[in-house]
């Protein structure tokens, strides 16, 4: 089995827990013979490519002659290329055009030659046109790779893996990692992005969801009949690497790793940093990530007069995130609405006991995390202080949390994956 799937980061260059879900993901469905041709905005070369094949979407040549016109809701969005005038055509004529140009129906010189899109492959002002230029991309990608099925993560490849399967004909499973109504909010939701996410959602032939939560949210609030959702939890990639207890300071370390907006809940952090200060002031708590709410954390650290307690590390990856976690004491993800979460798996594999709120989809696997609402500071700080001062309880979680964390596998979540695969195909 041959699958073509999009996404938009990978390891070693990753903005947070959606490379590393689509690395473990890989490696799991490699191991059960699959085939992934893995496409990204902008490869760097340095990417594992062991078991995969990485496609640089900024090395594939496109031809100006098939922009990115997609049927979304009624409206056609288009993207203006320099090119002469012609008649911008939709992609369910896609073919058509094709077989016209390939039998000499249609003249190649009318239109000039074929351009390259340089992506950045990151989040930055220029996003939406990325992901239509992406979408035009993965057109020609499908007209030439041999495949199966397509698999798409997140919002932004779901045009490109819609225009895949209309080139193509082949099925499409998206994976949904987080939903808009996750990252913003009920009150403040982006509506171009909830529309790409139900178009999506809507024009797949399944979707996966990262848990029980998330699925709820998808059959809820975008309307998806639930036989086409399933839960396909993550996992963790096992390691033999031995993360050394290494700290320079006395005191105990109460680490939060993430990015640093809404979803996260950051500002509990801070709150509940300081009811535990309150009981024990000989504790230090680093906030390691960054994000939009960063200068509204640091001003409120300040004003309650805790900054010598604070260390702003900024975004962490790679060693300098296993060496965070040697020095820490103790986890926390306080996230308001998250859709898993593996982070929390990260440092449970490198014995560091986790408190995490049960507004989470990986509350949903974890039976030695403490569990607590993200909003209450005072059950969060009671249970920090409880793993800070109990020996015995952190050895608890420590070492049953290593032995849980290690049987959440990614060939097991593929091997799940791979079934799924085959009842849509096989339809």
């Amino acid at each position: 089995m041959k699958v073509l799937m999009f996404g938009w980061e990978f390891p070693p260059h990753i903005a947070g827990g959606l490379g590393t879900a689509c690395y473990g993901l890989t490696k799991g469905l490699a191991v059960n013979g699959v085939d992934v041709a893995f496409v990204m905005p902008k490869a760097s070369g340095d990417e594992d490519q062991s078991l995969i094949k990485i496609i640089n979407a900024s090395d594939v040549e496109v031809d100006p002659r098939f922009s990115a016109f997609f049927q979304q809701g009624g409206d056609t969005t288009y993207i203006q290329v320099n090119s002469r005038l012609i008649p911008y055509v939709g992609l369910d004529d896609y073919y058509n055009v094709i077989n016209q140009l390939d039998s000499g129906m249609l003249s190649g010189d009318t239109y000039g030659g074929k351009r390259r899109y340089e992506f950045s492959g990151r989040y930055g002002s220029n996003l939406m046109q990325e992901v239509d230029r992406y979408a035009e991309v993965a057109a020609e990608i499908a007209r030439n790779e041999q495949f199966d099925i397509i698999h798409a993560h997140d919002w932004l490849t779901y045009k490109a893996g819609i225009a895949a399967k209309k080139v193509s004909g082949k099925p499409l499973v998206v994976h949904i990692h987080a939903t808009e109504y996750d990252r913003s909010g009920e009150q403040n939701i982006n509506n171009a992005v909830y529309g790409l996410e139900q178009y999506g959602m809507s024009e797949a032939d399944m979707v996966c969801a990262v848990s029980n939560l998330t699925r709820q949210i998808v059959i809820d609030k975008y309307h998806i009949p639930a036989d086409k959702v399933v839960t396909l939890h993550n996992a963790v990639i096992p390691t033999d690497k031995v993360v050394e207890r290494n700290k320079n300071v006395k005191e105990k370390i109460v680490t939060f790793l993430g990015r640093v907006t809404f979803q996260k809940g950051p500002d509990y952090f801070v709150e509940t940093a300081r009811k535990v200060l309150e009981k024990d002031p000989d504790v230090r708590f680093v906030l390691a990530g960054d994000g939009d709410m960063m200068p509204r954390i640091i001003e409120r650290v300040a004003e309650l007069g805790i900054a010598d307690r604070f260390h702003f590390t900024g975004f962490l990856r790679g060693d300098d995130i296993d060496r965070m976690f040697g020095m820490s004491d103790v986890y926390v993800m306080p996230s308001i609405s998250e859709p898993f979460g593996i982070s929390p798996l990260e440092a449970m594999r490198a014995n560091v006991p986790v408190v995490i709120s049960k507004q989470s989809g990986v509350a949903e696997v974890l039976q030695y995390a403490i569990k607590v609402d993200f909003w209450d500071i005072d059950a969060t700080a009671d249970a920090i202080y409880g793993l800070l001062h109990y020996p015995a309880l952190s050895k608890l979680f420590i070492s049953k949390g290593k032995e849980e964390v290690n049987n959440l596998k990614w060939e097991n979540v593929a091997r799940k994956l791979k079934g799924i695969y085959d009842k849509v195909i096989n339809r």
